[in-house]
């Protein structure tokens, strides 16, 4: 199969023979036939590029000032078993706007796992397919700080998906800075999608793991130090994935997807399930405060929130929402069957309300498109919102799975309206932050500003970042910005302020 027609082949297609070979990806990834190794999720043997000339049809804004950071998997040795995306080594892709100039780097997170298995010049760590080895220091599988990337307190804080190690990197020059200094006092870890409050300089964290409690909830001050720290009481492990905060709560969550401990400690496998009978629950919690009040929802699981935010005795979440989150696996897929049908992705923009005062739930769709990865102007986090900025994903007939994301959502959460922006044929973006003005607050505009996005062109194996005018994404990128070489695909991105990272 060529190049040309490589965008069209299912992701559950046996890979060897089909896939094209790419000349930038180390060579062992074609002896394993793992869709999530290849195309478009290949990985790149491009590290710690730096460039500057980088060529841009069209015109940066020069009130654009800041960083898009993106994180995601960039293995560098043959996995000792089944791969997962989970378990590729963190790698940051950041792309510098200042004064309508535009320069690129790029760099391997260096955790404590890849530093030993460069070392040993061979995988080590099993990932999250198993089995565990509950042998191993720090995590029974590959800690990889893949998953998120976010700025705090001057720094980037890489954290992963499993609840891992937070790495940190210098946010200017992406020079690696080692383990966060961990200020909790309950655990050295933190789950992706911690949150920082703009307004306040806090920054929000939860962790999960096996042992109860189960759950751990934190703040840290603007400074990085513990300014809060609580223990939550679960009814036992869970794979929380979010946390949100208002201006008097943060909003943690309880979802019926979830493993049996006992499973894994007979096995050293975590075998997930959805339970169907059981409610999602969201916990709202005083920002610095022990009790959590839980409200039941109908059954689903939410990877992302777009924001949430009081009005009167209601608190209310939008976010996309999976009330399928493990589609059924097929036999024929033989061992990845699992893996893949994690993988694949159907959700939807929803909204809850809860009350405060009688304990109500309100819930309903926003739209029943498929999409996910929302982000949103962070300027407005923990108070009302109105936009989000969403990746549309193909339905499952059509190749729907995660990190194939065809097109750019703008939605209006008030009145269910969108605009699209479709990437074009085999052609696949990433998480898309919103991007104020320089200077931009709470008076400005909620959509005033920009949209990044990297995408990655399978026609050619080309990879640009658009940027979208956010009042109105059909017209299409305003700059498109050719990057020096393919990106993989990834997981999440960040907008980190020039007011932030260049003083």
């Amino acid at each position: 199969m060529t190049a040309n027609s490589h965008s069209s082949y299912p992701l559950t297609e046996r890979c060897l023979g089909s896939a094209p070979r790419l000349d930038d990806s180390p060579e062992w990834i074609y002896d394993i036939d793992n869709p999530y190794l290849h195309g478009v999720y290949a990985p790149t043997n491009h590290i710690d590029v730096s460039a500057t000339a980088l060529e841009v049809e069209g015109e940066i804004p020069k009130d654009m000032d800041g960083a898009y950071l993106r994180n995601g998997p960039n293995p560098r040795q043959k996995p000792k078993n089944p791969y997962h995306p989970f378990d590729g080594d963190g790698f940051v892709h950041g792309l510098y706007f200042r004064d309508g100039q535009v320069s690129y780097r790029n760099s391997q997170i260096q955790t404590a796992a890849l530093l030993r298995e460069q070392e040993e010049g061979q995988a080590v760590w099993p990932g999250v397919m198993g089995p565990f080895d509950f042998s191993l220091p720090d995590s029974p599988i590959k800690d990889t700080a893949n998953t998120d990337i976010i700025w705090h307190n001057g720094r980037l804080i890489a954290l992963w998906y499993n609840s891992g190690i937070p790495y940190t990197l210098d946010p200017v020059t992406l020079e690696n800075l080692g383990p966060l200094e961990s200020p909790s006092t309950l655990s050295r870890k933190m789950s992706a999608h911690s949150r920082v409050d703009w307004q306040t300089g806090e920054m929000f964290f939860f962790e999960f793991g096996d042992e109860p409690p189960y759950m751990t909830y934190g703040v840290l001050n603007p400074d990085g130090t513990l300014k809060h720290e609580s223990p939550i009481d679960l009814p036992g492990p869970r794979l929380p994935h979010e946390i949100s905060f208002t201006e008097n709560y943060a909003v943690l969550h309880d979802h019926p997807l979830f493993h049996d401990i006992n499973v894994l400690k007979r096995h050293n496998m975590r075998v997930v399930h959805f339970h169907r009978d059981m409610p999602t629950r969201f916990g709202l919690i005083p920002r610095l405060g022990t009790e959590v009040r839980w409200f039941e929802c109908e059954p689903c699981y939410v990877l992302h929130t777009s924001n949430a935010w009081e009005d009167g005795d209601w608190v209310i979440i939008d976010g996309s929402r999976s009330t399928n989150p493990m589609p059924q696996a097929d036999p024929s897929e033989g061992a990845l069957s699992h893996m893949l049908a994690y993988m694949r992705l159907e959700a939807n923009n929803y909204r809850w309300r809860l009350n405060l005062r009688t304990g109500e739930v309100r819930e309903g769709p926003i739209c029943d498109l498929n999409s996910e990865f929302n982000k949103s102007n962070q300027i407005f986090h923990g108070v009302k919102s109105r936009y989000a900025y969403h990746q549309k994903i193909p339905l499952l007939a059509d190749g729907g799975h995660t990190l194939r994301f065809t097109g750019l959502i703008k939605y209006d959460n008030e009145t269910g309206q969108r605009q699209e922006w479709d990437y074009g044929p085999g052609v696949f973006g990433s998480e898309a932050p919103f991007v104020p003005k320089r200077g931009a607050d709470r008076s400005s505009e909620e959509d005033d500003g920009y949209v990044t996005t990297f995408i990655t062109d399978t026609n050619n194996w080309s990879s640009h970042c658009l940027v979208f005018d956010a009042k109105d994404i059909t017209q299409g990128p305003i700059a498109k910005i050719k990057l020096p070489h393919r990106l993989p695909a990834g997981f999440h991105g960040w907008w980190a302020r020039g007011e932030d990272i260049y003083r």
